[in-house]
């Protein structure tokens, strides 16, 4: 593949709802600029792009995949995205390497839960979008239904530059309404014509929507077309080209992967209407000042980690858009981010798991980098020209599930192949919880979470068995109470000695400690060792194995002896003296509770709202979303419950439902579940 200046390089994310045939769109994209041979399909699960294990067997796109071509002198890298909702990461990952957004609905289905997600992705990241309708071939495919709800529910910027020659079985042929000509597909074949005379009057009817979308792109163009002047095509084509980067117009075209129409239209298009590499201008921050830095193509080398994949034996492969300057073989990379410097062998680009060596790369481009120490949202940068570009704003993931080894023996391992999976996916995270002592896993839900054990499996030999997260619990009293320790053991020599009178009371501190010893009772050399013994007591809990707070702990009496007391004697004497006054204090077993803000359609508001009181949760409000149409549902409820509430949440809102939350504070466990839990923790001691 030869070497493409900026402004010849077109970076586009194609993205869909998943089913709409986003995969068969790329890479019949891809087959008909002769970047592969063949195209494949879901019967046979060989698709170039799609050739991970758990997509072959899923039938779906799960990660991320590169696929550059060449079409009339241009260079267009697409990145292929996952269409379900839990590998949104990797859409995000996606949407930062590129400059533009095609989102393909389908024909028959319409538009769909993560059609309007792709579409907020192009808002929230001001990229320009184009919308390719697939499948208009199928048998229930209606082309002026998906286009109505298209302009319903995004706007009236989404602007037709097709109309279809029949539909379902029928469907042959596109009407261009810029050209006002026609081009029919047959045997293989395409044809231009004119238009059928039974279309024309639709087709007048939309060129005149499209002309004042294009009008109002460039104030030249406007003046003129409200004087009443007729729009020449290359006018037309400039007003929609500044329009759509602008945000203002959508540009709308259709076709069949399947039956190859359109695609030749859409590849023209994208290299019309979409920017070019060379435009993209970034925001970064000088580490050393702070200072904020706008980058552009023509500045000294940086560029963007945008995805990295691990392998056991391959090693890592990071994949890199350059933003300004150019990368030639041999040269040295400085990783602003983690302030080291990496010198690579080769780089090369990639269709699916096939490899293109590449010598030199420039602004804009998209490369992949063997064996470096970067990781996911890193920085290089000329060392005279020292920024660091944001990370990536990857969605938090709140579906938590604890693993642990099938086997014996394989904790180590199994937690360096987690480490390994989440440096490649950043939306799964993996942590130790030193109070539990469980491994938890937090992911995007079900199929996210199998699809990363499946990998730890296969590429770290580790099989992990899930099991239900331990909430971490704490205890605390009610009430105040006294209670004497002593600690008195003589076995000849030396004995041990301590004793101590002790007051344990509320507090709303975790921990509080007070010395109230008047005239030597308890020397000073060992009320320290009080103050550690009850620290180390109540942290090991004394009702149900929990760290126990909000305890005030008085020291107000107590005798020594001075020969055999010691610290260790005083920490002993402690212990005992609390283990009798805690159960006098009202002992009880407390939870974590979080805020919780749940945003929904207001269709699904009741049932929400309903789901969550069944939970135990207390409905604090509902206040107006950021979007038209969706409700804030705002509650708190007990962590326990929340788990696995992003699966629940998905299946009770059709997958429109989203959710954050944050912890509030620790609050009474309800008397019978508190009691369980106690018991549980009693019955677990006699094993």
């Amino acid at each position: 593949m030869k070497e493409y200046a900026g402004s010849q390089i077109r970076n586009v994310a194609v993205l869909s709802h998943d089913g709409a045939g986003k995969t068969a769109v790329v890479e019949n994209l891809l087959a008909t600029c002769g970047a592969i041979d063949a195209v494949g399909t879901g019967a046979d699960n060989r698709h170039v792009l799609d050739y991970e294990p758990e997509e072959i067997r899923r039938n779906v796109t799960i990660q991320l995949g590169i696929a550059p071509c060449e079409w009339k002198g241009y260079k267009l890298n697409f990145i292929d995205t996952p269409g379900y909702g839990e590998f949104s990461g990797e859409v995000r990952a996606a949407l930062r390497a590129c400059d533009g957004v095609l989102i393909v609905v389908s024909g028959e289905s319409g538009v769909e839960i993560d059609t309007r997600r792709a579409w907020e992705y192009g808002d929230e990241l001001s990229l320009p979008r184009m919308i390719f309708v697939n499948k208009m071939d199928a048998e229930q495919a209606n082309y002026d239904k998906t286009l109505a709800e298209m302009r319903e529910q995004f706007g009236k910027s989404v602007m037709p530059l097709h109309l279809p020659l029949g539909e379902g079985a029928d469907f042959h042929g596109i009407i261009d309404v810029v050209k006002m000509t026609a081009t029919v597909w047959q045997d293989g074949k395409e044809e231009e014509i004119e238009i059928p005379a039974e279309y024309r009057a639709r087709a007048e009817e939309v060129r005149e929507m499209t002309l004042e979308a294009a009008a109002e792109g460039d104030d030249i163009l406007l003046e003129k077309y409200l004087d009443g002047g007729e729009l020449t095509v290359e006018e037309i084509r400039l007003g929609l080209r500044l329009g759509m980067r602008e945000g203002k117009v959508v540009p709308v075209m259709i076709g069949s992967a399947a039956k190859k129409i359109g695609l030749d239209k859409v590849l023209d298009r994208i290299i019309r209407y979409m920017p070019d590499a060379s435009t993209r201008t970034m925001e970064a921050t000088n580490p050393t000042t702070g200072a904020t830095v706008s980058v552009h193509a023509d500045n000294p080398f940086t560029a963007f980690v945008f995805k990295t994949v691990s392998d056991p034996f391959a090693g890592k492969l990071s994949y890199i858009r350059i933003i300004s300057g150019e990368l030639a073989e041999g040269d040295k990379l400085y990783n602003t981010t983690q302030g080291i410097q990496e010198r690579f062998v080769k780089m090369f680009t990639t269709v699916g798991k096939a490899q293109i060596p590449l010598t030199r790369a420039g602004a804009g481009d998209i490369i992949a980098i063997p064996k470096l120490e970067a990781k996911t949202g890193d920085t290089f940068a000329a060392q005279e020209f020292p920024i660091v570009f944001p990370p990536v704003r990857f969605p938090r993931s709140l579906y938590i599930v604890a693993a642990e080894p099938e086997t014996k023996g394989e904790e180590e391992k199994m937690a360096v192949g987690l480490m390994r999976l989440s440096e490649e996916d950043p939306t799964l995270v993996t942590l130790k919880d030193p109070e539990t002592r469980q491994t938890l896993i937090y992911s995007m839900g079900e199929i996210h979470l199998q699809h990363n054990l499946g990998k730890l499996e296969r590429k770290y030999g580790t099989r992990v068995r899930l099991v239900e997260p331990k909430v971490p619990y704490r205890e605390t009293i009610l009430a105040k109470a006294e209670a004497e320790g002593k600690h008195k053991k003589q076995s000849g020599g030396h004995g041990q000695y301590g004793h101590v009178f002790l007051r344990i009371e509320p507090t709303t501190e975790d921990f509080e400690f007070v010395d109230d010893i008047f005239g030597g009772a308890v020397p000073r050399q060992y009320i320290p060792a009080v103050e550690k013994g009850a620290r180390e007591t109540l942290a090991q809990g004394l009702i149900a194995g929990y760290p126990m707070i909000g305890v005030r702990v008085t020291l107000y009496d107590g005798t020594y002896h001075s020969v055999d007391s010691s610290e260790m004697a005083f920490k002993v004497a402690t212990s005992l003296a609390l283990k009798k006054a805690v159960p006098q204090a009202q002992p009880v077993l407390l939870q974590p509770v979080y805020n919780v803000n749940v945003f929904v359609p207001d269709d699904f508001m009741g049932a929400i709202v309903g789901d969550l009181s069944a939970k135990g949760g207390r409905i604090l409000g509902m206040e107006p979303g950021d979007r038209p149409g969706e409700t804030v549902v705002l509650a708190q409820i007990a962590l326990g419950k929340m788990f696995s509430y992003v699966t629940e949440l998905r299946s009770l809102t059709q997958g429109r439902g989203t959710y954050n939350m944050e912890f509030y504070q620790y609050e009474q466990v309800p008397f019978q579940e508190a009691q369980e839990i106690i018991a549980a923790y009693e019955a677990k001691k006699e094993e």
